[in-house]
């Protein structure tokens, strides 16, 4: 792999704004991309995330996702938590953990 090779994940979103407040909350940058409002980009450091506009999805019946690698996992945790999310329900967060498969990793 090259240093400068990325994929960047296309995720849905129910409404801009709410995907806009959630992620600033993350911590990322992120404007809307597209004159009809329906594409944001957000990106925090060398994480970058898109968004297209799905109003139907339903959150809980999704199976859409996506995986960041970071050196410091260790640190992004710490600068997630700030925000202050539950451990249960949508959106939440779980705790850091080195799990059985040899990573070492939280998900939101």
């Amino acid at each position: 792999m090259h240093l400068n090779d990325c994929a960047i994940p296309q995720l849905p979103s129910r409404a801009m704004d709410r995907t806009m407040d959630f992620y600033r909350k993350l911590g990322f940058d992120g404007w809307i991309a597209s004159p009809a409002g329906d594409y944001a980009i957000f990106q925090r450091d060398t994480l970058e995330i898109h968004f297209f506009l799905h109003s139907t999805l339903v959150p809980a019946e999704s199976a859409f996702g996506c995986y960041f690698r970071v050196q410091d996992v260790d640190s992004l945790f710490l600068a997630f938590s700030k925000a202050d999310l539950p451990s249960t329900g949508i959106p939440r967060m779980t705790k850091l953990e080195d799990k059985p498969w040899g990573m070492r990793e939280f998900a939101i």
